[in-house]
């Protein structure tokens, strides 16, 4: 196993630009939702809408861009994302000082910002794969998901402070900031990096789009992986509106209470990301692909039980604790596990795919828990997506007389 400290000067400069933008939007986190309910007076349904639609349209967006990006030099698309994200996040602030800040500007922010942090995340995926050697691909993903979590639980106490204290878009501009430092970080890394070439000779046409999908379906593992990913992350995810209703509108929370649920279970993070390398190499990928797979879902239903005060705090707490734990040590692993069984020039395209599928998992269940949550109440919704939840442990891989934890090297371009 690769030790972290030798992975390089060059991932250590994208692991900064990576560290700077996930404080920034860790500080950021929830904001959105935030400024639409204590700003625009949003209901569950709007809150559920602008979680849901924006990312939905900004994945379709994305789509067409991920065979173009295939054989483009990574980093300038990701330099280029980041100023993107920096440019539309700046417009937040900008229209609450004018007094313009509308619902529509919101939704149309979300699409932006989810298309280009699609596209960042599959040419970033590209580019570590060429980047880190093989055996190094589990501790670099390892020190993203640590990176990640530790981001979540500084910034959103951080946030709601600033939020107290400034106003409510102060966070959105923070997380613009940090998008700029990420591309300065990126263009810090230097060096030549080589086009890739089609494999064929020829660049990609529209039918392109669909590869990286193919791909996955065509790959058992991948394929039930995939699906049990969308699924869990479409329920746990929605949630995230359905608490910003019922914490801060039903139950009163104050902001830096609500961040601060979120905030303190990230240290979990630390925990699992940090311990994922011991556990693959003590127990075996596929065994923790399928207990962590599994621990990570039974959790959610205590959402449903949240009551006002210092008990329904902990509640929250105590429920994310226990599912962020499971995911920071499953993250890693399934990422290390999807680059090395994707060819290198199917790579982008791959990670778009899985992404949009998430995306619109995501949007979906998003947008369901909010016509529940208006029909029914948040509190229903919660319960729901938690019941729900508990099925998706069926859909992982089964074992297989090849198992998981062979190691196959990754096909290369012929």
């Amino acid at each position: 196993m690769a030790d972290g400290r030798r992975l390089g000067r060059s991932f250590g400069w994208l692991w900064a630009a990576y560290a700077v933008s996930a404080y920034g939007s860790g500080l950021g986190f929830g904001a959105l939702p935030m400024i639409a309910v204590l700003v625009l007076h949003a209901g569950p349904a709007e809150v559920a809408a602008l979680s849901a639609v924006g990312p939905a349209v900004g994945a379709l967006i994305a789509v067409p861009i991920a065979p173009w990006v295939e054989f483009r030099r990574k980093r300038p698309v990701m330099i280029a994302m980041d100023l993107a994200r920096f440019a539309a996040l700046a417009t937040v602030p900008a229209a609450y000082a004018l007094g313009h800040l509308g619902f529509a500007h919101l939704l149309v922010l979300s699409t932006a910002t989810a298309a280009a942090r699609i596209t960042f995340g599959a040419a970033s995926g590209a580019y570590l794969k060429a980047l880190v050697r093989p055996d190094g691909l589990l501790v670099a993903q390892a020190r993203f998901e640590s990176t990640n979590w530790s981001s979540i639980a500084i910034g959103p106490p951080l946030g709601g402070a600033a939020i107290g204290l400034f106003g409510p878009v102060v966070t959105v501009a923070a997380d613009a900031l940090s998008h700029l430092l990420s591309a300065l970080g990126l263009t810090a890394i230097g060096g030549g990096e080589e086009a890739p070439r089609p494999t064929d000779g020829k660049r990609p046409r529209i039918r392109g789009m669909l590869d990286g999908r193919r791909h996955i379906a065509g790959d058992p593992v991948l394929r039930a992986l995939c699906l049990n990913n969308m699924l869990v992350s479409g329920l746990i995810m929605a949630t995230e509106p359905l608490l910003a209703v019922l914490l801060l509108d039903e139950l009163h929370f104050p902001p830096w209470q609500y961040g601060l649920a979120f905030a303190v279970p990230c240290l979990g993070g630390l925990i699992g990301s940090r311990l994922a390398p011991r556990v693959v190499a003590r127990h075996g990928r596929h065994r923790v692909l399928r207990t962590v797979g599994t621990l990570r879902a039974v959790w959610l239903i205590g959402l449903a039980f949240v009551r006002p005060g210092a008990v329904g705090l902990v509640t929250v707490i105590a429920v994310e604790l226990a599912i962020i734990i499971n995911m920071s040590l499953y993250t890693p692993v399934l990422a290390t596990y999807r680059l090395e069984h994707t060819p290198d020039h199917l790579v982008t395209r791959t990670l778009a795919a899985w992404s949009v599928a998430q995306q619109a998992a995501i949007a979906t269940f998003t947008a369901l828990g909010g016509l529940l949550a208006a029909v029914t109440t948040p509190r229903t919704a919660l319960a729901v997506a938690g019941l729900l939840i508990l099925t998706t442990p069926l859909l992982l891989p089964r074992p297989t007389r090849t198992p998981p934890d062979h190691r196959h090297p990754a096909p290369t371009a012929s």
